[in-house]
């Protein structure tokens, strides 16, 4: 008789899917060895395993996302608690009820802060109602906030500070001090959870951690993370835009072959980049240092050139490095750009210099040990992924704008956009994925969608689309693009209209700014399009934007307010309220950067 394992329903292998999300290779496999415990003792007739009831006061990790960091932060700290044997939870922002704040006892926030001081879209919710007036007294609850931000923007962590300041204000009692996390995350992140961790091992106690029996010894190899990344080899890297166009958008295939990676469209690819041999070139010289020289840093001792490409952030100012190169230089009108009332002007600074740009201007001598030491540690890049894996199998595809521009007398580059413009054969990709579990398709494919993706943000939408037709999906897709000019930069043009010709693509409305006199943004195309639109939204369509944070995305949200008002009959608050009600339900998603 064959022995067939028993089929799981759709719903409960979502849940499964839900809970998995996001845990590494070690909690996974503590789930599987307590799976086929619990089976066995089934299969024995025995009663189900009893698990103790979590204690009164539990430790409860809550996090808000846009690109992944704080949730990887929040579910390590999760699993070192898990591990310590604290009773302990972990919970996404939007999935967290409300009412549940008043009864805490202990809770850890780790949460980010997008661009200019705008809350995570996962957090919107719950940042509103804890800064709002309907947050209730909370002298019963400890608590502690860690901030994951940029400091090349002026309003670096305002989320995480105004969620400690406001808990403590509503009676709530701090056990750790706030935290605050630049782009190299893990410097303040580690040492943070540590004390953090700590601290509530002695407020709360432990219980028995839990022993799980191993069944039995199953090699594997570990999935590829962001701290042990995969190399990936090129397998295609082509310019998908006109010589004359005036800059230049690659379209980049690598192979995932037997890295064990998988992706749903909607996730970005990590990639660690190495900075342009020019742009190393450019800081020897200007500095008059010599890239051979051995410099002892952290424990590790590098050539200085190897430090300058693969260690250290060379194209991204901060606010620290500004007040050391004003500390250095002893310049008063660069000191004075880090007063309060100069977050202005000091944001105008770091949108147009990269760091080479001030060590220019503002002269002083500098070693290489000073060197490295003040510079950041070089991060990763996030790209969203431009491929489904469904259609394109062991493979991820990727659109990336190459940054190549002149500026103050200099040229400038890009670190990651140069690094993967000269991928080729010979050098594979050090790669990774960063899941984005709110920027997924619908569950229901009999949903509509509306994607606004203009330029490189057109890149998910590929995805999208190609997932939708190699599923089958019973829902309609609506795609808005716009880029400068139609002839030369109008990107994958043939594939778009392929899909409109094979009904994977329903309908295409196009922008592009620089063909006219007048020029002519996707949101212009949404006011215009507003009816339908609406219609659309109103029957249940999930809407998707993609792209630039600072100006298209809030554009795009100021037109959605528009067309709510003209075509629902809304009031500008009332819009307000129906957009935020569809981030809450998940109906409206941003992946913008």
């Amino acid at each position: 008789m064959e022995n067939r394992l028993p089929s799981i329903d759709a719903s409960r292998l979502a849940a499964l899917e839900r809970v998995a999300d996001g845990l590494g290779s070690a909690e996974l496999y503590w789930i599987a060895a307590w799976s086929a415990a619990r089976a066995e003792r089934l299969q024995r007739g025995e009663a189900s395993v009893s698990v103790a009831k979590a204690p009164a006061e539990q430790l409860t990790i809550l996090y808000g996302s846009q690109t992944g960091q704080a949730r990887r932060v929040a579910s390590q700290l999760h699993a070192r608690a898990e591990a310590a044997g604290l009773a302990a939870r972990l919970v996404r922002a939007d999935a967290y009820p409300q009412r549940d704040l008043a009864k805490e006892t202990h809770l850890v926030v780790v949460i980010s802060t997008q661009g200019d001081a705008e809350p995570p879209d996962d957090a919107r919710g719950l940042v509103e109602f804890v800064l709002g007036k309907r947050a209730p007294k909370l002298p019963g609850l400890h608590f502690a906030v860690l901030g994951l931000g940029d400091s090349s923007y002026p309003e670096f962590c305002a989320i995480g500070r105004q969620l400690d300041e406001r808990l403590a204000g509503l009676g709530a009692t701090r056990f750790a001090a706030f935290g605050e996390a630049d782009v190299d995350v893990d410097a303040v992140a580690s040492p943070w959870s540590d004390s953090t961790l700590e601290q509530a091992k002695q407020a709360l106690g432990t219980t028995q951690p839990a022993r799980v029996t191993t069944l039995q010894s199953v090699p594997h190899r570990a999935t590829p993370t962001r701290e042990r990344p995969f190399l990936a080899p090129v397998l295609d890297n082509q310019s998908i835009v006109a010589r004359d166009a005036g800059r230049d958008v690659r379209h980049v295939e690598l192979s995932l072959e037997a890295s064990g990676l998988s992706y749903e469209p909607g996730d970005s690819l990590g990639v660690w980049p190495r900075n342009p041999s020019v742009l190393v070139d450019q800081w020897l010289a200007s500095l008059k240092l010599d890239g051979e020289q051995a410099v002892a840093h952290d424990g590790r001792n590098l050539p200085l050139r190897q430090w300058l490409s693969t260690e250290r952030e060379l194209t991204r100012l901060s606010r620290p490095l500004v007040a050391v190169l004003a500390d250095a230089s002893g310049d008063e009108d660069l000191a004075r750009l880090l007063r309060p009332d100069q977050s202005a002007t000091l944001a105008k600074l770091m949108a147009d210099h990269q760091p080479i740009d001030l060590w220019r201007r503002y002269h002083s001598a500098w070693s290489a040990e000073e060197l490295v030491a003040a510079l950041r540690p070089l991060t990763s890049r996030l790209y969203s992924i431009a491929s489904s894996q469904k259609a394109v199998g062991e493979e991820v595809h990727l659109t990336v704008g190459v940054v190549d521009y002149l500026a103050h007398g200099e040229r400038h580059w890009g670190a990651a956009s140069s690094f993967l413009a000269q991928a080729g054969d010979e050098q594979p990709l050090p790669i990774y994925i960063e899941p984005n579990e709110r920027f997924r398709l619908p569950q229901d494919d009999a949903r509509d969608i509306i994607m606004i993706g203009p330029g490189t943000g057109v890149a998910p939408f590929r995805a999208f689309v190609q997932e939708r037709r190699e599923t089958a999906a019973r829902g309609r897709n609506w795609l808005f693009f716009g880029n400068r000019h139609f002839t030369s930069e109008f990107l994958y043009q043939v594939e778009w209209q392929a899909a409109l010709r094979d009904g994977s693509l329903h309908r295409l409305d196009l922008a592009f700014s620089r063909d006219d006199a007048a020029k002519v943004y996707v949101q212009q195309r949404l006011r215009e399009q507003g009816r339908e639109l609406y219609a659309w939204l109103q029957d249940g369509a999930h809407l998707y934007v993609c792209g630039d944070a600072n100006h298209m995305a809030k554009d795009v949200h100021a037109a959605l307010i528009d067309v709510a008002v003209a075509h629902g009959g809304h009031t500008p608050e009332q819009a307000k309220e129906w957009l935020s009600g569809l981030l809450q339900q998940g109906r409206y998603a941003r992946d913008v950067y």
